[in-house]
């Protein structure tokens, strides 16, 4: 594949699971906004919609800072644009599991980037219980840094050839 179609397919990539993390949210809004929830694995996994007002797993909460929206806002903007900057410096060689992983997490993190600046607080519905509730594009941030970690471990050295 050439470089300018690998550039247009993690575009693509990206910009629909952006798609995919914001209509999820406008779906659970719609249809869970009212405080019901919905069981999809009774006792283990339900959808249930959540206003996130804080960070993930409420560390400020947790640390007893309460910092305005703007600030998150900022914040999360300065890592998203961080991963950005990451993933074109290293647009040159990475592995396909590298762009992957990095277009998995800007996606993630551009959806709540874009909930929190424009809502003022990110929206989750996904709840495994004993789990911290959350969305599509959590789920591609964490599954971006895991595709990350795993373009970047370190290879086991080839056993010299014995003679």
């Amino acid at each position: 594949m050439t470089k300018k179609a690998m550039g247009w397919l993690l575009l693509s990539f990206t910009v629909s699971l952006v798609g995919c993390d914001h209509a999820t949210k406008i779906a659970a809004k719609s249809a869970l906004g009212d405080g019901h929830a919905l069981s999809l694995v009774p006792g283990f996994v339900d959808l249930r919609y959540t206003e996130n007002h804080d960070t993930a797993f409420s560390i400020l909460r947790a640390m007893h800072l309460a910092l305005p929206s703007a600030a998150l806002v900022i914040v999360a903007a300065t890592a998203l644009l961080g991963v950005a900057f990451l993933w074109w410096r290293r647009r040159a060689s990475p592995s396909l599991a590298e762009h992957f992983g990095y277009a998995l997490a800007l996606s993630g993190a551009i959806g709540n980037v874009v909930d929190r600046a424009f809502r003022g607080y990110v929206v989750d519905f996904i709840h495994v219980h004993h789990w911290p509730v959350f969305n599509v594009a959590d789920i591609a941030v964490v599954a971006g840094v895991f595709l990350l970690m795993l373009a970047h471990r370190p290879q086991k050295a080839e056993p010299a050839p014995s003679s």
